[in-house]
């Protein structure tokens, strides 16, 4: 199954990791000869939107361990009394992780810098700074919780939000708190040397630069290979006392069902997962993409399967297979 969904996907490097029951199987395959000096299931691949699984745990871990609360005010750690919109003043984590702050999916102006470089780099020239200031300066329409909009703006805000308020900078934080009690050892939130992360390509072919993710980062800046995927996703399949640690209670938070959307309310979303019904219990999941590189994680606790699928081309805007086969995989639809 696996070798026959990895010829489905064309794209210079693939690589489908499959965990059931704690068994692991993965398939690598492209159309592109295999990477010289290490095999494309221990390059680190670009999370993209995928990322955010991580930001959410974060989060939970933070809330489990009384260090933050999900009704605390992001313009409270951000800027304490620095006068805001009154729907901004209202946002709080739990609206910011949810994509139910009323924020766009990004700041408006994010786009006249990013236009002119939008193929190969776009965020690049949008710092940290910017994306807090842009978020302070924000004056949403509607009141947060009333409608969901899906936001890398609002993930992005989070990741200031928790670095302020843990005096932490992103990428020690996730380490910390993430990578290494979960035993991550190929995952980073920064890019590394070109024999260690993958190459991404646009959709000639190609060879597209690494991720710069500016200001943006706890919205897509997480790097990570097959094999620590399959063990991250298969810490969320453990039951809560077999978990890791302190990570246990925030491991079962983010799979309770927060919110429903949609015309019939079949879809729900945990904090930091998309959560659809099958036939043998609920899928969760989460794609994301950057310029050059697509990924898909996802899991099903009724099955004890968890799916890691990556590819190495840019996106293409409709009709692309990647994630409707890495979906069918984990819901066994394959």
């Amino acid at each position: 199954m696996l070798s026959e969904t990895s010829t489905t996907v064309r794209a210079p490097d693939t690589v489908f990791a499959l965990s059931r029951q704690g068994v692991r199987t993965v398939h690598c395959g492209g159309t592109a000869p295999a990477p010289a000096g290490r095999p494309r299931d221990l390059l680190r691949h670009e999370l993209g939107s995928a990322s955010k699984t991580f930001t959410g745990l974060l989060l939970a871990g933070l809330v489990a361990e009384g260090k933050l609360s999900y009704e605390d005010r992001a313009a409270d750690l951000l800027a304490p009394g620095r006068p805001v919109h009154p729907h901004l003043g209202a946002v709080t984590l739990r609206h910011l992780i949810t994509h139910t702050s009323g924020l766009p999916a990004l700041p408006p102006a994010f786009y006249p810098q990013a236009l002119p470089r939008w193929s190969t780099a776009p965020y690049a020239g949008f710092p940290a700074e910017r994306v807090v200031e842009s978020f302070l300066a924000a004056r949403p329409r509607r009141a947060p919780g009333t409608r969901w909009r899906y936001s890398n703006f609002a993930v992005s805000v989070l990741g200031h939000a928790l670095t302020a308020a843990t005096r932490t900078p992103w990428e020690p934080l996730l380490h910390r708190r993430l990578f290494a009690p979960l035993g991550l050892d190929g995952t980073s939130a920064c890019p590394g040397r070109e024999s260690v992360d993958a190459t991404g390509h646009r959709r000639d072919g190609t060879p597209v630069p690494p991720l710069d993710i500016g200001g943006f980062a706890g919205a897509g800046a997480v790097r990570s290979t097959p094999h620590d995927l399959l063990t991250f996703l298969e810490a969320h399949l453990a039951a809560p006392a077999e978990a890791a640690g302190p990570l246990a209670a925030a491991l079962d938070e983010v799979r309770r069902p927060v919110l429903r959307r949609g015309p019939t309310h079949a879809h729900t979303h945990s904090l930091t997962w998309f959560v659809h019904p099958t036939p043998l219990g609920p899928a969760y999941f989460h794609a994301g993409a950057t310029q050059g590189q697509q990924a898909f994680i996802g899991f099903r606790p009724a099955t004890g399967t968890a799916v890691a699928a990556l590819c190495t081309r840019r996106v293409r805007l409709s009709g692309d297979p990647f994630v409707p086969t890495a979906y069918a995989l984990l819901t066994g639809e394959a």
